[in-house]
């Protein structure tokens, strides 16, 4: 149900790619999915995911999330 929402055109941001371009969000109140038609830019789509140290988030269960994939920092 909520991504049937999330998904709805007033509730996305459609960014246009150009040279140079960045751009960011954070996943703790955002989603990304990626557009399939991007094939007529004439210029790579390169994507790198960043995770910053911080507070753990927390659900609204209270349970604190867990590393699934690389380790924690300073680990």
């Amino acid at each position: 149900m909520l991504l049937t929402q999330a998904v709805r055109p007033e509730c996305t941001v459609r960014f246009r790619w150009e040279p140079g371009s960045v751009a960011f969000w954070g996943n703790r109140a955002t989603i990304h999915l990626a557009p399939a038609d991007t094939a007529h830019l004439d210029f790579p789509r390169t994507m790198h995911r960043v995770m910053l140290a911080g507070d753990v988030p927390v659900g609204m269960d209270g349970k604190a999330s867990e590393v699934i994939v690389g380790s924690e920092p300073g680990r």
